[in-house]
Formats: C-alpha cells, sequence, structure tokens
C-alpha cells in the first residue's frame, strides 16, 4: 500500500501541476463579469473575500446556518458575547453578566453606546441607539415559528415558558431557562443569535434577507445575488482599539462567488482577493508538503496560518435497529462497528489526503482544542487490523465471511479519502461500496433515518464540548442525533452536565465520549486544522476555532 500510494502521489502531482498551468492561463481569459470588481476608489482599502460554494442564501441572521453566512453576519451584526481566539467567552455588547445560584436566570447588562446603521426606516434615516428591547425582540424572533428559523433549536427546549426573554431596563436583558444550561452564554456567541432592529426586520418581512441591518462594523450597500456583495465601513461603529481609533480600519469589503475552489486559489494567486479558507485538492500538492508547511516557492508570496479548528470528520452508522431501513444490515452489531474503526489507518489519511493538515481522530468525538478533550484518551481507536479481525470473528463473520457488502453515502468531495477506506477495508475481508450524493439530499437522508453509513462533519457551535455530547442524546431528534444512538446512561449524564462547574463539567464529558465510543456509533476520522492564507499586505486578520473570521483590526497596506 505504502509504494502504491507513492506512486499515485506523484501521477497526482503531475496531473494538478498541469491542470493549474493550464487552468492558469484559460482562466485569465474566463474570468466572469462579477470577479471584475469595482473600482476600490483612490486611497480605499477594501478587502477582496470569495465565497466559492456560489451562493449565499441570507443575510438575515435567523438564517445563518452556514459557515458563509457567519462570516457575512459577524460583519453586519454582533451578538452579546462572542469567541476570541483562545475559546474565551468575551463581551460584546453585553458589558458583563451574572447567572443566579440555581443556574435559571441569566442577567446581561448592556452597552449604552450602540448604535444600528443609518437606514430610511429609522427617524431622519439615523440610526437608533440599540437598547434592551431590541434583544428581546431578536430572540423571541429567532424562536417564532413564523420565522421558521432553522437556529431555533438553542433556545427551544432551553428557555422557560411564556415570556423567557425580559427587558428590565434598556441595558438590561434577562434570561429564564426551563432547566439549567450552563453553555448558555457560549450558545449567545452564534450567529443566530445577531440582534436586529424590529423597525427593519418587521417591514420586511422575509426580504430582511437582502435587506440587512444591524450594528457591526460593516453596513450593507449592494448585493447581486451569486455575482457580488459590497458591504461599508460603518462610521459609527462603537468598538475602538487600544489607542482610541475607532474600528474597523477597512474603508469596505467586497466579496465575490466564483464556485469552484481551484479557481478561488487562482485568483489568490492573482491577488484579485486578499484571503482564501483551505485549499482543494487540485492545489494542495502543488503549495504544501505532505507535513503541511509551505512549499519554499510560496513562502514569500504570501502568508500561510495553521491553527486549531473544531471540526471532527467521520463515519456515522444508523444505529436504530428497530428502523425498517436497518433490517439484514451487519452494522446494527457494535462489533462490526468497532471491528471497522480498528481497520482504518487514520495516520496514512492525514498524511496522504491532508497533506498533514489535521490529527489523526484516535481519541474519540471531541475534537483537540476544545475544552474537555483528552490528549490521552484510551477510548478511542487507532490502527490494529489484527483486532478488527478477532472483533469480526466475534460477529460471526470470520475473515469477512457471510459479511454482506456494506453501502456508504458519501459527498463527491469526500470520494478520495472514502475509497481510500474501502481498500483498507478490504484488507480485513470487509466490502463498502459507495453511493456518490450531492451534500443537500445527504443531510436529508441523514435527517430521515435514511442512511444506514454515511460521511460527514461535525463542527462546534459554540466553545463548550456539550456541542459534541448532543450529538449523541437520545432525546434530540436529527439533527443534531444523526445516527439515533440511544443509550439512558448516556441521557442521565449529559443532563448531570448541564448545570456543573467547568472543569467538573469536562470530566463528565469525557465519561460520556468514552462511553459513546464503546458502541462505535461514529467513526472518527481526523481533527481538522485551519488553513488560511492571506495576501502579504494584509495584517491584523483573525479568526477563531470555529472558523469565524474576524476584519475588525486587518489593515491592507
Amino acid at each position: 500500500m505504502q509504494v502504491n500510494m507513492k506512486s499515485n502521489k506523484h501521477q497526482r502531482q503531475r496531473i494538478s501541476k498541469a491542470f493549474n498551468l493550464v487552468a492558469f492561463s484559460f482562466f485569465l481569459l474566463i474570468i466572469p463579469a462579477s470577479c471584475n470588481l469595482r473600482n476600490d476608489g483612490e486611497g480605499k482599502k477594501v478587502f477582496h473575500l470569495n465565497i466559492s460554494t456560489g451562493y449565499l442564501e441570507s443575510l438575515d441572521p435567523a438564517f445563518a446556518k452556514d459557515l458563509n453566512m457567519m462570516w457575512i453576519g459577524h460583519m453586519i451584526y454582533n451578538t452579546l458575547v462572542e469567541t476570541d481566539e483562545q475559546l474565551h467567552t468575551q463581551p460584546s455588547l453585553a458589558r458583563s453578566w451574572d447567572v443566579n445560584a440555581d443556574g435559571l436566570e441569566y442577567t446581561f447588562h448592556l452597552r449604552n453606546d450602540v448604535f444600528f446603521h443609518d437606514n430610511p426606516l429609522f427617524q431622519d434615516g439615523k440610526g437608533r441607539k440599540m437598547v434592551a428591547a431590541d434583544v428581546v425582540y431578536s430572540f423571541h424572533r429567532l424562536i417564532d415559528p413564523r420565522t421558521a428559523s432553522p437556529g431555533a433549536w438553542i433556545f427551544n427546549g432551553h428557555v422557560a415558558s411564556g415570556n423567557p426573554f425580559t427587558a428590565i431596563d434598556d441595558t438590561t436583558v434577562q434570561i429564564k431557562l426551563k432547566t439549567p444550561f450552563r453553555p448558555l452564554p457560549e450558545i449567545l456567541s452564534m450567529s443566530y443569535c445577531n440582534i436586529v432592529p424590529h423597525e427593519v426586520a418587521d417591514h420586511w418581512g422575509k426580504d430582511f434577507r437582502s435587506h440587512p441591518c444591524g450594528t457591526g462594523p460593516f453596513m450593507f450597500e449592494y448585493w447581486d445575488e451569486g455575482n457580488a456583495l459590497d458591504l461599508l465601513r460603518n462610521p459609527h461603529y462603537w468598538e475602538h482599539d487600544s489607542t482610541g481609533q475607532r474600528l474597523p480600519y477597512l474603508d469596505a469589503v467586497q466579496v465575490s462567488f466564483v464556485d469552484s475552489k481551484a479557481s478561488e486559489f487562482l485568483l489568490f494567486m492573482q491577488g484579485k482577493i486578499d484571503f482564501v479558507n483551505g485549499v482543494d485538492g487540485s492545489s494542495k500538492d502543488l503549495i504544501l508538503s505532505k507535513n503541511g508547511t509551505l512549499k519554499p516557492e510560496f513562502a514569500s508570496r504570501f502568508r500561510m496560518e495553521k491553527s486549531t479548528y473544531l471540526n471532527t470528520e467521520y463515519i456515522g452508522f444508523l444505529t436504530d435497529t428497530a428502523s425498517p431501513a436497518m433490517k439484514g444490515e451487519p452494522t446494527g452489531n457494535p462489533l462490526v462497528r468497532r471491528a471497522i474503526n480498528y481497520a482504518i489507518n487514520r495516520q496514512k489519511i492525514v498524511t496522504y489526503f491532508k497533506n498533514g493538515m489535521g490529527l489523526p481522530a484516535t481519541k474519540g468525538f471531541i475534537p483537540a482544542g476544545m475544552p474537555g478533550f483528552d490528549e490521552n484518551a484510551g477510548y478511542g481507536y487507532d490502527y490494529n487490523p489484527a483486532k478488527a479481525l478477532q472483533l469480526l470473528a466475534q460477529a460471526g463473520y470470520p475473515n469477512g465471511k457471510g459479511l454482506k457488502p456494506l453501502k456508504i453515502m458519501v459527498p463527491t468531495n469526500y470520494e478520495d479519502i472514502v475509497n481510500f477506506i474501502a481498500s483498507e477495508l478490504k484488507e480485513v475481508g470487509i466490502t463498502m461500496n459507495l453511493e456518490l450524493i450531492q451534500a443537500n439530499v445527504l443531510k436529508q437522508q441523514m435527517s430521515g433515518s435514511k442512511a444506514i453509513m454515511f460521511r460527514a462533519q461535525w463542527l462546534a457551535d459554540y466553545p463548550d464540548a456539550e456541542t459534541y455530547m448532543v450529538f449523541f442524546n437520545s432525546s434530540f431528534p436529527a439533527p443534531p442525533n444523526y445516527t439515533r444512538f440511544s443509550n439512558a446512561t448516556f441521557d442521565q449524564w449529559y443532563d448531570q452536565s448541564l448545570n456543573l462547574p467547568d472543569t467538573i463539567r469536562w470530566r463528565l464529558y469525557r465519561q460520556m465520549d468514552s462511553l459513546a465510543m464503546s458502541y462505535a456509533p461514529i467513526i472518527p476520522l481526523y481533527y481538522e486544522k485551519l488553513l488560511h492564507f492571506t495576501q502579504n499586505n494584509i495584517t491584523g486578520f483573525r479568526s477563531n476555532p470555529m472558523n469565524i473570521i474576524d476584519l475588525r483590526r486587518v489593515v491592507k497596506k
């Protein structure tokens, strides 16, 4: 396998280099009009960003369900609190907060110097002051069935019935919970919880998606969907740097929508965009060594930053053996699922397919970098084909004999890794066939308990490992519990964890992770790392381990 993989590696490198040389020449001729970004204006500092999915569903924070919407939302809006680069929850619109002794009542004390963006729907078109009533409105709007927000789950089941959100006065908001939930402040850092003004949101209704108004560092200016989005500096933004200068430093952000990671990187190489998040398979071998360092010929051309990413890439199994879809499926047996876990060489995946940009996920589901991760955990799965064969024999399938072929649903961008995994499983007598499927269709299959085995990822929504443990809680539907894992002890520990101090809660999270892994409802593959590229004239670019980018302190020289 080692020799074949090296041979394939060189072949991929030759193809990749040839592709990029041809594409680079051809691409100069076919850059769409949307990428010919309008003149920056003399002396203006404009940050150019591309969204490689080619579309943005909404600018309404109630629908901020993907990373692209979170990025833009972080520019237009603010939340009560935010997460910094070290995963600390920091004040934002709220200066401070308190929780009462029983953990059922949180009180947030707001800033009194924050104004919404100028908008024709305000008196004289001038942005008015943000007050506690705006927080109450925004949170009620999020859980209102008429809004149909995919983010309603963050409050539903947690907040008290009736009136859970109360404005005590203009600078004080109270949130009442049904049961204690210690990660509440962390949850409030999510983009769903951005604060919006009722005048603008009510006026536009569903069309607020394209007429956003917030308190953030940049104001909405122009959106030609699928082609270009322009945001301008908010001249009245409330944050200042340590010298007293008002943020942000940039004059504008211009967003393009070239729907190809390879094309996006070519734009970056041409200096037409200032930042790239990650790199696709056609480019990674060209610019990265196998240990994840930038090749010398590119070191002087741009900057590359590697950092923690709270993302676990995994393969999931449907574990509900009562489901009609599971009839006759061998993966209903935990011994088979454990055998598959032991049969996969995760280090090879990280080395050959990720160029070292990740860590083998041998320590459970909670990713490296998240409080609660145990670097000494003994409850994960390392590479042990002998153990895999032993477990298969215990399950009644010696050397895989009698085991029906497995079918795994796979998004097209994961095909290469899963093909490698299929070859690994073949070594212990397991046949696995791929069914390539569009990512949105796969989500529907996973949610409807129709995906027996599936390739997916789980990104942290907020900096608390509860966001990983809820994945296995049988009280929840799919999402988050796509595997339909059910264990009474796990659920009991989960409930206990919700009102425990941090260090005790993290210890219990490890117990929960260990218990879930013993049943192997998933195969953790690797904990990903963030890989960000910026042009050499960009400084002050920041992001946190949830990959929320921050342009407030960016300087473009």
